[in-house]
């Protein structure tokens, strides 16, 4: 009995660790992060470049239609820029949106908004810009595209949201009743790519966001999903078969990641303007000194004043 109770033990030993090689082997992986003069010095902790591309790559012709994505397009851009701080001191999370008009200064290009640089040069130009803008060394970077988001959200058989007012948004196709549901792949889709219907647009779905990525990590990472094969299998393979990761990034990361988004403070970056007028139109004035604040305590694990830390409020 105890012979066959060891052998069990090995047999599931040897899954476990050969499914952790196979999924880490299925991450697509790219060369986003290389060193560059002046180049900011590592940090306290680790510092995660968050993208959310227009990719349609995944989508068929018809969720194309379906979703109001439009055709793909030629060239790259990306409207969700976070920045994942996880301490070394074990305190919580840090979760940052830059807004993709805020206005800085683009390596080669000069002054403009911060998601020209995806579209100049991909997710490596946007990376040094960050970098730059911030002062911030970024260890790690992942990427998500339309239909990955879709692939992700499926895999875990949804998420649940709440929300107090029906949401309808001709634009991202957007039709959600009043109340809590489970949102498939397609409606999360158009949920976080919703802004016509806020007075403050940009910023508040930037918020959407941030909840939308608690309650998907938080199901990713629930007993319900990860103690239960049927549930655990499909979600790992839809998520990595769904990001771009830099070359350094292997699935035990990823996994740190998702339960730092359990609970972590979430935040904008200190804003002076939101319609700053520039030569490339209204742009994001960053608050120079408030900005610079928060970034300094992220470097060195400091406590953030509570000002700085303004939360997600769901709209809807």
């Amino acid at each position: 009995m105890l012979a066959f109770l060891a052998g069990l033990v090995a047999v599931l030993l040897i899954l476990v660790i050969g499914g952790y090689f196979y999924l880490d082997g299925k991450l697509h992986r790219s060369n986003v992060l290389v060193s560059y003069a002046g180049q900011p010095a590592a940090g306290s902790g680790s510092n995660w470049l968050i993208t959310g591309s227009d990719s349609r790559q995944g989508l068929t012709r018809k969720q194309e239609r379906k979703y109001h994505t439009g055709r793909d397009v030629s060239g790259q851009r990306s409207d969700t820029i976070l920045l994942l701080h996880i301490p070394g001191n074990g305190g919580p999370a840090v979760l940052v949106s830059l807004p993709r008009d805020s206005y800085v200064k683009i390596p080669g290009y000069g002054w403009n908004k911060l998601n020209a640089a995806y579209s100049f040069g991909g997710p490596k130009l946007l990376a040094q810009t960050v970098q730059n803008a911030t002062g911030l060394r970024i260890e790690h970077y992942m990427g998500i595209g339309f239909g990955g988001l879709v692939n992700v959200v499926n895999s875990v058989g949804g998420v649940t949201m709440c929300f107090r007012h029906p949401l309808h948004d001709h634009a991202s196709g957007l039709r959600l009743k009043k109340g809590c549901q489970n949102l498939s792949g397609g409606q999360a889709l158009s949920f976080v790519r919703t802004r016509h219907q806020f007075a403050s647009q940009d910023l508040q779905r930037e918020q959407n966001q941030r909840v939308f990525m608690k309650a998907l990590l938080s199901k990713m990472t629930s007993p319900g999903v990860m103690f239960n094969p049927f549930a655990v299998v499909p979600a790992a393979n839809g998520s990595v078969d769904s990001v771009i990761v830099d070359d350094g990034t292997h699935l035990n990361n990823l996994l740190s990641v998702a339960f730092a988004l359990r609970q972590p403070e979430t935040t904008t970056v200190p804003i002076a303007n939101s319609n700053y007028a520039t030569s490339a139109g209204d742009a994001v004035q960053w608050n120079s000194s408030q900005a610079s604040r928060l970034f300094r305590d992220l470097n060195t694990d400091s406590p953030i004043p509570k000002s700085l830390i303004t939360g997600s409020h769901l709209q809807g």
